[in-house]
């Protein structure tokens, strides 16, 4: 009569699917959860690009009353956290402090040669001179960087910090002379 019923159960493959997906299930929640993880990521790291490319292109425009530095840092600050209803920046996610703006001033002698000082105070760049027998060349650049700290928090080796987040950064820059 076991032997019987036994044989009849290994013939038998009814609830076999419901056992695979017992086994897969797991796996595509894991995906799904990763992917939607990922791309919200993704969006932040797009908004900081934006921001710091739409700050480059407020200072090609207009300063206004403020220094570079401060119209790059508004913009990009306005640029990644929105307005609102009364024009005003946002305030979060990101503040001023997440915006490093930084001026390079490079030098080619006729050789081809390139000398090359960075610095993140305007003033003190703008004292700066290249010799006399090369060629100036100025630029300026924004850094935006912010933290993005997952919702499913899988860490692979690299990929994260200490502090369990994901940094992000975008720059742009431009040639001022």
């Amino acid at each position: 009569m076991i032997a019987l019923t036994l044989r009849s159960l290994r013939h038998d493959d009814r609830g076999a699917a419901v056992i695979e997906m017992a086994f897969v299930a797991p796996i595509f929640a894991l995906l799904v959860i990763g992917i939607s993880d990922m791309s919200n990521a993704y969006s932040q790291k797009l908004a900081l690009e934006q921001g710091a490319q739409r700050s480059i292109e407020k200072v090609m425009q207009t300063t206004g009353v403020t220094t570079v530095a401060d119209t790059i840092k508004t913009e990009a600050v306005c640029q990644v956290n929105g307005v609102n209803t009364d024009g005003t920046c946002k305030a979060a996610p990101i503040s001023a402090s997440n915006v490093t703006v930084t001026y390079r001033l490079e030098c080619k002698d006729s050789g081809g040669g390139i000398t090359s000082q960075t610095n993140t105070d305007a003033a003190t760049f703008d004292d700066l001179e290249c010799p006399p027998t090369t060629t100036e060349s100025r630029y300026l650049e924004v850094l935006v960087e912010d933290k993005y700290t997952p919702i499913f928090p899988v860490h692979f080796a690299s990929f994260t910090a200490a502090d369990g987040t994901y940094h992000l950064s975008a720059r742009a820059g431009m040639r001022t002379q």
